[in-house]
């Protein structure tokens, strides 16, 4: 089982995010602040989303917005990630997450090594520690599903890359796709979309 608190004694928000590495579409995060006592039998499963089922994140997304004192999903778009490069928007999709909970956090524990501090909040990084904290691994979940559902959204619109199976994460059939099709307005220009011996236009 996941520790509930790396601060014991302080509203603790733990924040994640998804979709850092993906090729095309925003970032994603989430933070999520849970209560003192949880059901350990809802949230026996809950982890790192990278670790669980599609269905079992879809599963425990309703049963995290259900159970958690306060949570949020924000975004950073691509043209942001662009122009802001993707690390500071992954920082910058989680302080807007912070930002939208209804609960101001006393302390902030976020997942990785590198954070840029909100507002005067004391934050603590945890490498892995969406698979440390139930507060990050809900995080976790949230920010991951509700990218998911973006990218299929998407991939109605733009169906020649697949984004319903590989939610625009470089895969070998994306960056087929993407060779062949050339890119949408949704792939991220400052990322190396194809192998550096093939050319690409926007």
């Amino acid at each position: 089982m996941l520790k509930l608190f790396h601060h014991p004694n302080l509203i603790e928000a733990g924040c994640d995010e998804a979709g850092r590495g993906c090729l095309a579409g925003p970032v994603s995060a989430a933070a999520v602040i849970l209560p003192d006592k949880l059901n350990s039998k809802i949230f026996s499963q809950l982890t790192d989303s990278k670790q669980l089922t599609e269905t079992a994140r879809y599963q425990l997304r309703p049963l995290i917005e259900k159970h958690a004192l306060a949570w949020a999903v924000a975004y950073v778009s691509r043209t942001e990630i662009d122009e802001i490069n993707i690390l500071n928007a992954s920082f910058l999709a989680m302080h807007r997450a912070l930002k939208k909970l209804k609960l101001q956090p006393q302390a902030i524990i976020v997942d990785g090594n590198r954070f840029k501090k909100y507002e005067t909040i004391p934050y603590q990084c945890i490498i892995k520690g969406d698979a440390k904290y139930l507060s990050i691994a809900a995080a976790s979940v949230l920010a991951k599903t509700y990218r998911d559902d973006l990218m299929n959204n998407l991939h109605q619109e733009f169906p020649q890359y697949g984004w319903d199976k590989n939610k625009a994460y470089a895969t070998k059939s994306h960056r087929d796709a993407i060779a062949k099709y050339g890119p949408c307005e949704h792939h991220r220009k400052s990322f190396s979309l194809l192998p550096k011996q093939l050319k690409i236009s926007f």
